[in-house]
């Protein structure tokens, strides 16, 4: 699936937090050990099982439910995605902390804003951290996510791309997979290639997303 997980850590107080742990999870765990941090939290992007473990198409993938049963940790889940996180990969209500849109987390001085960023699922969310966008499946360098699964909304995808457009040109794109021929990009290089931000109005959009 050419999955992307990411380590979010404050030098100042050596916390961090792993974003969308999934599929090798002791290598991951190993990272955070290695350059000694010392792991306070998890965090979902969305309730796909590639990215937060559980069953899928007659596998079980490595996920959250692995980490938290080597740590006790809150895993950060929009609140429109944390019932379909806790059914794939069986974790409790009292494992989750159920965000919103303006959320924030602070790790030492460093901030993470969680972004609601719907359309690939109800609770899809980004994380803004400085100058640094994690976009999950929101926001790819070169498309957006789908919007043809069950929960997605081709509008509110439209929304959420604006919203994410609107973020400084030197913001680095940090997607969720690794659809593209560079892992990253500043928005600036990702408006120049990526069509989604020629559309400028929700009906050339429709037109678009029917047209994919």
């Amino acid at each position: 699936m050419a999955n992307f997980s990411y380590f979010i850590g404050s030098a100042e107080t050596r916390e961090g937090v792993l974003v969308d742990p999934a599929w090798d999870i002791e290598t991951l765990l190993a990272f955070v050990a290695e350059h000694d941090y010392q792991l306070t939290g998890v965090i979902a992007t969305h309730f796909h099982p590639d990215h937060v473990g559980g069953e899928w198409a007659g596998f079980t993938i490595p996920g959250i439910a692995d980490v938290l049963n080597q740590h006790t940790l809150p895993v950060y889940v929009h609140k429109l995605d944390t019932d379909a996180v806790k059914e794939l990969t069986g974790i409790g209500e009292s494992d989750v902390v159920r965000t919103n849109a303006g959320f924030g987390l602070d790790l030492g001085s460093l901030h993470i804003e969680f972004l609601h960023t719907p359309g690939h699922t109800p609770g899809s969310q980004c994380l803004k951290v400085s100058d640094l966008l994690v976009s999950g499946d929101t926001l790819f360098i070169d498309c957006c996510g789908r919007v043809d699964l069950p929960g997605s909304d081709p509008d509110e995808m439209f929304h959420s791309i604006k919203k994410i457009e609107s973020l400084s040109n030197d913001t680095l794109l940090l997607p969720g997979h690794d659809y593209s021929s560079v892992p990253k990009a500043t928005m600036a290089e990702v408006k120049k290639c990526n069509s989604v931000f020629s559309i400028r109005d929700l009906e050339a959009w429709r037109q678009f997303m029917r047209a994919s």
